[in-house]
């Protein structure tokens, strides 16, 4: 399964300029209808994938520019995953400071927790649960929140809510300022956490919500050329745009995003220390299913070889923090390999 979440950081202390560009308002999840707005003719939406869920949380504004701002990235967002990426319009959440359409939830801690109980009956060990939190944070008496209308959201509730999900994986991205105090609660065996700042201190409004959104879809991000962006090239994408746009700007950079999917609770800037095996080979599309055609034994075959991708990476990042022995480490290495390439040759078998 995999969970995504944004930034944090004080109303107060968010003093960059914003270029807030309108756009249309999006949708929600489970109790969620249809949207009226239908996609384009050019470009159909790809078929939705039952498997994957979507909680995009757009926190309070505090000032009209940045309520625009923040609401602009969310909408886009919820655009890419719904109109692009296979992501069911009923299935895709997004709360919102004040809701203005039938899609749109409000951004509360108690609706918040809603969703959270729908989804723990709704999704499955194989289900890939996506949340992004974009808006502001904050750090204060060593406990790091993220500002929703009302009771804010702390770090050590959310962690609590995203284990409870039977999902085996969980993609934890927050994007806000001050989110790097998240990377600890959430970290976990199987668990990839992505936030746009190195810690509680870096509280100025955050630039890497737009870049990550950029990403999704954007060729320059798909490092590999495989065709495919993955959880860490969108990483490694918006890390350094966001780079960039202080660059240009002449600004001194105010946030650094970290990654930490090996379960240590440590986040880096980039693949390194046993950090980016997970995020590497988890994705937003649904290409896989797409390619086996409606074929149910050929999506298993895909899933499996995801799993099983996931799983060595898993390993590897367990042979960093010296988790097995040598010995250990080599036989399940040589297991997961062997069962990989069985996999693999069925799926080449089926597609001649």
């Amino acid at each position: 399964m995999v969970l995504v979440f944004a930034c944090v950081c004080s109303v107060s202390a968010c003093a960059q300029d914003v270029d807030p560009v309108k756009r249309p308002a999006a949708k929600n999840i489970q109790e969620a209808k249809q949207p009226s707005q239908t996609p384009s003719a050019t470009v159909p939406r790809p078929e939705s994938d039952p498997s994957k869920f979507a909680i995009i949380v757009c926190g309070i504004g505090g000032e009209p520019a940045y309520t625009t701002q923040f609401s602009s990235w969310a909408n886009a967002l919820r655009s890419e995953l719904v109109e692009k990426l296979s992501f069911p319009p009923n299935q895709t959440a997004l709360l919102v400071e004040k809701p203005s359409s039938e899609f749109e939830r409000p951004a509360t801690t108690e609706e918040l927790r809603r969703v959270f109980s729908s989804l723990k009956t709704t999704t499955k060990a194989d289900s890939s649960v996506f949340i992004f939190l974009i808006g502001h944070g904050s750090f204060s008496d060593k406990e790091a929140k993220f500002m929703l209308v009302g009771p804010d959201l702390t770090a050590r509730e959310l962690a609590l809510q995203v284990k409870s999900l039977p999902t085996r994986r969980q993609v934890i991205m927050n994007m806000s300022s001050a989110s790097g105090e998240f990377i600890k609660p959430l970290s976990a065996s199987g668990a990839i956490v992505i936030t746009a700042t190195r810690s509680g201190q870096e509280q100025n409004a955050t630039r890497f919500p737009e870049h990550f959104v950029s990403a999704l879809t954007k060729t320059d991000a798909d490092a590999d050329k495989n065709g495919r962006v993955s959880v860490g090239e969108a990483f490694a994408y918006a890390t350094r745009m966001t780079a960039a746009f202080y660059e240009g700007e002449g600004r001194l950079a105010t946030e650094h995003a970290l990654l930490d999917d090996n379960g240590d609770g440590v986040g880096h800037p980039k693949v390194e220390a046993g950090d980016g095996g997970l995020a590497l080979t988890t994705f937003f599309d649904s290409l896989p299913k797409m390619q086996a055609g409606g074929d149910v034994e050929l999506a298993k075959l895909f899933a499996d070889r995801a799993r099983l991708e996931g799983e060595i990476a898993e390993l590897k990042a367990g042979k960093e923090k010296k988790q097995k022995t040598e010995a250990e480490y080599d036989a399940e290495l040589e297991k997961l390999l062997l069962e990989l390439a069985t996999v693999s040759q069925k799926i080449r078998s089926k597609q001649k």
